[in-house]
């Protein structure tokens, strides 16, 4: 998982050009930086149906799961059955672009309580070598519905 995070935040500068949390310290403190920090990060390998495999304690907290149960849901299920077409066409403008930074959308918890996101920045996930191994997503703005 440190490798992960340490992709995780690479990746996001790569794209963004600037980064998402202080690089100051281990990649073991980054890790736990980024885990603890105040905003959502989430993300998902690729594969044809993305599990998520990643999600710091504000997003476990948010979708009401614990690590294990959001590490073996598929990213789909995130959102609902009517908002998954309009979710997979924001993927797929990320994937071609290497990120979106004005993504908004509703999502649900695992109980089913239903809440907007709001300025998300979603971007691709790339080795050093600039190879695709997953999305991902982070905000700090979100309202309950």
């Amino acid at each position: 998982m440190l490798l992960w995070c340490q992709y995780l935040l690479d990746s996001y500068a790569h794209w963004i050009k600037h980064e998402l949390i202080p690089r100051k310290g281990s990649s073991y403190d980054q890790a736990e930086y980024l885990f603890n920090c105040s905003f959502v990060v989430v993300s998902h390998a690729l594969q044809d149906d993305p599990v998520l495999n990643y999600g710091n304690r504000v997003a476990l907290n948010l979708w009401e799961m614990d690590w294990r149960q959001f590490t073996q849901t598929p990213s789909r299920l995130t959102a609902e059955p009517v908002n998954r077409e309009e979710r997979a066409r924001m993927l797929l403008q990320a994937k071609k672009q290497g990120y979106i930074s004005d993504y908004r959308g509703v999502r649900i918890s695992r109980t089913g309580k239903r809440f907007f996101v709001d300025h998300a920045i979603i971007w691709n996930v790339i080795k050093p070598d600039r190879t695709a191994i997953g999305q991902a997503a982070t905000f700090s703005t979100w309202r309950f519905l």
